[in-house]
């Protein structure tokens, strides 16, 4: 059975969406925006396009009826409205956000909905929780989780040795907002750039520290199962040192509009990036103590001969995967749904969820 998918969002990660959706025969697609010059690039796709506002509610709830599902590719601070407006239109509903507070409020929408409600649907949360959960599963008894995961320019030539490669509001939160963990066994918000550790991968050396929303549920999942969760942001080093002088000695945690207007004048923007997932479990397999990886590492690539960023891949991957296998039966259609609910090989089959595979440099992770 095919789908009828309206996107919400005509930015980098809708185009990539909708192209991804327009190249399958079990959807169509239509992109919705405010912003006339953004539908305009996805005429030129050859996608269905509609002009909505998200500030009007009776307005964007009219214009999402007859929608099989509902895609929001928009900012964080419009998935409330939007995800009311996919209910009242009887839509089903994802969504990429990385904000806890956001989440909650499709949750709570969820609770006496007939139509699915699937948020934190990208990379990170996303992908990155379908994996982590996979991995914590092959333990008997789960001591440790670490997932780290990092959107990162391929040749770095400032001193953050970073570019802007999706949301700079939802970077923003990342660095400023509590983060969810596991802690000797208990549930705890900790602090955003600390936990800093270093790890080396294909002679590279990176830094890692906390940031927030990149756990989705898993913590809540994870309660009474595991001493220690975490979810840490992968950068080159000299990375954090910086943003602890921006955001704690010059006080911009407290001026994020001016983060985000530095940032965004500062930092170009570029297409040339990877995307690495390393995650590593520790526990108990038969009686005997263990530690597993998975590392999943994405490039930029074509598709339709268009160059794509690895972000722009591996996020529509991530929610396109989760919206395929609710369509083919494979996850529930009513109420809020985890990403940890999906089985990776699941994921990793469905014909979005392959981009991982066909990105992925370690062999290890190629199998059916």
């Amino acid at each position: 059975m095919s789908w009828n998918i309206c996107v919400v969002g005509a930015g980098k990660i809708g185009q990539m969406i909708a192209t991804l959706l327009k190249g399958s025969p079990n959807y169509r697609v239509t992109v919705a925006d405010h912003d006339l010059k953004a539908l305009a690039e996805i005429a030129k796709l050859g996608v269905a396009t509609k002009q909505i506002d998200a500030t009007d509610e009776a307005g964007l709830a009219e214009g999402l009826k007859g929608f099989d599902a509902v895609l929001s590719a928009a900012p964080f601070f419009l998935t409330p409205a939007i995800a009311k407006a996919a209910k009242t239109a009887g839509a089903h509903y994802f969504d990429l956000t990385e904000d806890v507070a956001a989440t909650d409020t499709v949750r709570a929408l969820a609770q006496d909905s007939k139509t699915a409600f699937m948020p934190q649907c990208g990379l990170a949360p996303g992908f990155v929780g379908i994996a982590g959960a996979a991995l914590a599963a092959e333990f008997d008894d789960l001591d440790s989780l670490h997932m780290r995961v990092g959107a990162l320019p391929l040749y770095p030539t400032n001193a953050l040795k970073y570019n802007l490669t999706w949301s700079t509001d939802g970077l923003i939160n990342e660095y400023c907002n509590p983060c969810d963990a596991i802690v000797a066994g208990e549930r705890v918000k900790t602090a955003p750039l600390e936990d800093y550790e270093r790890l080396g991968h294909d002679g590279v050396e990176y830094e890692c520290f906390n940031t927030s929303g990149g756990l989705g549920t898993l913590p809540e999942t994870l309660n009474g199962k595991a001493q220690a969760v975490s979810y840490r942001s992968i950068r080159y080093p000299g990375h954090c040192d910086i943003l602890k002088l921006l955001l704690h000695d010059l006080g911009l945690e407290r001026r994020r509009d001016l983060l985000k207007e530095i940032f965004e004048t500062a930092l170009p923007r570029t297409d040339q990036d990877v995307v690495l997932v390393f995650c590593t479990a520790k526990g108990r397999i038969n009686g005997e103590l263990r530690e597993k990886s998975l590392i999943n590492k994405s490039f930029a690539r074509q598709i339709d001969d268009a160059t794509w960023s690895a972000i722009q891949v591996t996020t529509a991957a991530g929610i396109l995967g989760a919206v395929d296998l609710m369509r083919t039966g494979k996850l529930p259609t009513q109420g809020f749904v985890k990403q940890e609910q999906i089985k990776l090989d699941d994921f990793l089959n469905t014909e979005f969820g392959q981009l991982y595979r066909a990105g992925d440099t370690n062999p290890m992770n190629k199998a059916a």
